[in-house]
């Protein structure tokens, strides 16, 4: 019986909320493979139908040999994740997106594992030019394009989902892998002004996890082998979100790899992407924030 679902970083941002969403939705078991370079121990759920292993995915094979007849889907969305810190640390990125992520399409290939993988919009905007523009981006859409080649050569199952931008509940709010409203959110909080990259004209398309969750599951529960993007309609530039906290900002110098813009281009693959729009607003999540934040 195929009554367990992985989810590769499971102990950071989009896994967590993916394992809360899963347990409250399904009867799955639910094991989570986590190195923890990211993720958190804090953002574990106590439950007995959750197992969490501290394991690189380079040795997915080895840690879920005894699971792996039982194991109906792998979510793998742990992989490196920032754009300008994969210059910092770019074996470590391609240690992740390339050797890792790698082992897990073997290891699912072998076992005949549906797969659920992780996207970006950053290796594909700008008409499909941004791909070469670092390390993230160059190895996140060469895992595309092997998807597709493995797809081509061996039938294989899987969905892509595109992510832009996520933020909410258990986001990175501090050190070098925080995101834009975690870091925006923390320093509001003590009073710091807000730090935007140069120019502060990159527009992003902020995303609620909420709504990112759902077109996961939504993916996975259709089987339809296809790819997705979750995406909000409306884009805001990084000024005009720091605008929306009403607080002082400063200016940072411009970085390496900066996108100016998260466009997704599909001109680069086989299959067409399923756009989908989420519904929660980015100004009212802030003004929620900030009221809840704000002194009485």
């Amino acid at each position: 019986m195929k009554n367990i679902i992985v989810i590769t970083g499971g102990a950071g941002f989009v896994g967590s909320n993916l394992i809360s969403f899963f347990l409250k939705k399904t009867k799955y078991q639910i094991i989570s493979i986590d190195n923890y370079s990211s993720g958190n121990k804090k953002n574990h759920l106590y439950n007995k139908k959750v197992v969490y292993i501290k394991a690189h995915t380079k040795d997915i094979s080895k840690v879920l040999n005894k699971y792996k007849k039982r194991i109906n889907s792998i979510f793998h969305f742990g992989e490196f994740a920032r754009i300008y810190q994969s210059f910092l640390q770019m074996n470590k990125c391609i240690q992740s997106n390339t050797i890792g992520t790698n082992e897990v399409f073997d290891f699912c290939l072998k076992n005949r594992i549906k797969l659920i993988y992780s996207a970006t919009s950053a290796s594909l905007g700008n008409r499909g030019k941004d791909k070469n523009l670092s390390p993230y981006a160059f190895t996140k859409s060469k895992n595309l394009e092997f998807l597709e080649n493995l797809k081509k050569w061996f039938d294989f199952k899987y969905e892509v989902i595109f992510f832009y931008n996520v933020y909410g509940p258990n986001q990175i709010s501090k050190g070098n892998m925080a995101t834009v409203i975690g870091i925006f959110e923390d320093n509001f909080i003590k009073k710091k002004p807000l730090p935007i990259v140069k120019p502060g004209t990159q527009s992003r398309r902020f995303t609620h996890i909420d709504d990112t969750i759902m077109v996961c599951y939504n993916a996975w529960k259709k089987n339809k082998c296809k790819y997705y993007s979750i995406s909000n309609k409306r884009s805001y530039t990084i000024k005009q979100v720091a605008d929306l906290f009403k607080t002082k900002i400063k200016y940072l110098p411009s970085r390496k790899g900066e996108r100016y813009a998260s466009a997704l281009s599909s001109m680069s693959l086989n299959n067409r992407v399923h756009k989908t729009y989420g519904k929660i607003n980015l100004k009212d999540y802030i003004n929620s924030f900030i009221k809840k934040h704000s002194k009485s």
